[in-house]
């Protein structure tokens, strides 16, 4: 009988995960986020958290900052540029990067600047704010939320239970319970 696993059943619970105020500066939000890594290096997980929760002054998650979100915080011009998802989908020959480089001025200041200038920053102003489709119920099986992570092109969704949310599942879990039922369940093809 083939086994049924829910989200639940590898999400890393809310309470385990790196969380700061919308309020905190971007210096405050990597400071938590590397207390929950060494956290985690004293738990069960494999894999280091790579995004920090935001939640507002109801303490409900509103956001979250993924390591991309805080390159793009080193320098604020990467706003003008517009929607980089759709962009990056036609693809950039480097001679087109090194340009628009040029043309916005990106990279002005020194990497120190840059670094210093955005950890001073207020995390609601670069967070991301998930979308719909980022969302999974702690019920749904794991089949519904690959499905999701692929078709949104996702690194985590939000685990809810009755509208709250109460983990995080990420694509590394994901993955490794992919890997771990291969070795377990399939054999090597001739």
């Amino acid at each position: 009988m083939e086994e049924i696993i829910a989200v639940s059943d590898i999400m890393v619970p809310f309470e385990e995960y790196a969380t700061v105020s919308e309020d905190a500066t971007l210096y405050e939000a990597v400071m938590e986020l590397e207390r929950a890594q060494e956290e985690l290096d004293r738990k069960r997980y494999h894999y280091l958290h790579r995004a920090i929760l935001v939640y507002d002054r109801e303490n409900r998650i509103v956001g979250k900052i993924s390591q991309l979100d805080v390159l793009k915080a080193l320098e604020p011009k990467y706003k003008d540029m517009g929607d980089m998802r759709t962009l990056s989908r036609a693809g950039f020959s480097p001679q087109f990067l090194k340009s628009m480089m040029e043309q916005f001025h990106l990279c002005d200041s020194s990497f120190t600047e840059m670094c210093c200038r955005a950890a001073a920053m207020k995390v609601k102003d670069f967070m991301y704010t998930p979308t719909e489709g980022e969302y999974v119920e702690e019920d749904a099986t794991l089949c519904e939320a690959i499905h999701q992570l692929v078709m949104g092109q996702h690194q985590s969704l939000l685990v809810t239970r009755d509208g709250e949310i109460v983990g995080i599942l990420r694509l590394t879990d994901v993955f490794k319970e992919v890997f771990q039922s291969m070795k377990k369940h399939c054999q090597e093809p001739r």
